[in-house]
C-alpha cells in the first residue's frame, strides 16, 4: 500500500517542472549578496581613522564591483525579456530535485549523527539503512550484509588499526 502511494506521488511530481532564467536569477541573488556584504562590512572590519587606506577599502570595492556587474546583467536580461528575445533558462524537474534533496538530507543526518554521538558506526548504520530504504530494497539479506559490513569495517578501523573517528 505504501509503495503504491509513493508511486502515485512520484508520477504526479514527474510531470511537474518549472523553468527559470538562470542569468537573471543569479544576478539578482549576487546583487543581494553583494549589498548584504557591503552593508555588514563596517561591523566586520575595524579600522583606525588615521589610516589613508584601511582594511575596508578592497572588500568594499569588490562588493561594489559585484553589485555593478550584477546590475548590468539584470538590465540585460530584463531588456531581453521585454523584447521577447530568448534568455538562458534551466528547467527544474521537481521529482529529480526532491530525490536529490532526500539524498542530501540522508548525508547531512549521517554527519550529524556521527558528530553528536561521537560514534561513526551509528552514522554508518543510519546511512546504510537509509539508502537501502531509499532504493526500496526488499531483500532482508541486503540489510543484514550491509549492516554487518558497516559494523565490521568500523570495528576493524577502531580496534584493529586504532583509528579514532
Amino acid at each position: 500500500m505504501q509503495e503504491k502511494k509513493l508511486d502515485q506521488i512520484a508520477s504526479r511530481l514527474k510531470e511537474k517542472q518549472f523553468t527559470i532564467p538562470t542569468d537573471l536569477v543569479g544576478a539578482i541573488l549576487f546583487f543581494a549578496l553583494g549589498a548584504f556584504l557591503f552593508l555588514i562590512m563596517p561591523e566586520q572590519v575595524s579600522v583606525s581613522e588615521s589610516d589613508v587606506v584601511n582594511g575596508r577599502v578592497f572588500p568594499r570595492l569588490l562588493f561594489l564591483l559585484m553589485m555593478i556587474c550584477s546590475l548590468i546583467l539584470i538590465i540585460q536580461n530584463v531588456s531581453k525579456l521585454l523584447r521577447k528575445e530568448p534568455v538562458q533558462t534551466y528547467t527544474f524537474h521537481l521529482l529529480t530535485e526532491i530525490k536529490a534533496l532526500l539524498i542530501l538530507g540522508i548525508l547531512i543526518m549521517t554527519y550529524l549523527i556521527c558528530k553528536v554521538t561521537d560514534l561513526f558506526v551509528l552514522g554508518a548504520v543510519f546511512c546504510a539503512v537509509s539508502f537501502l530504504l531509499y532504493f526500496r530494497c526488499r531483500k532482508k539479506s541486503y540489510y543484514v550484509i550491509t549492516l554487518g559490513l558497516a559494523v565490521l569495517i568500523w570495528a576493524a578501523f577502531c580496534f584493529g588499526l586504532n583509528v579514532k573517528f
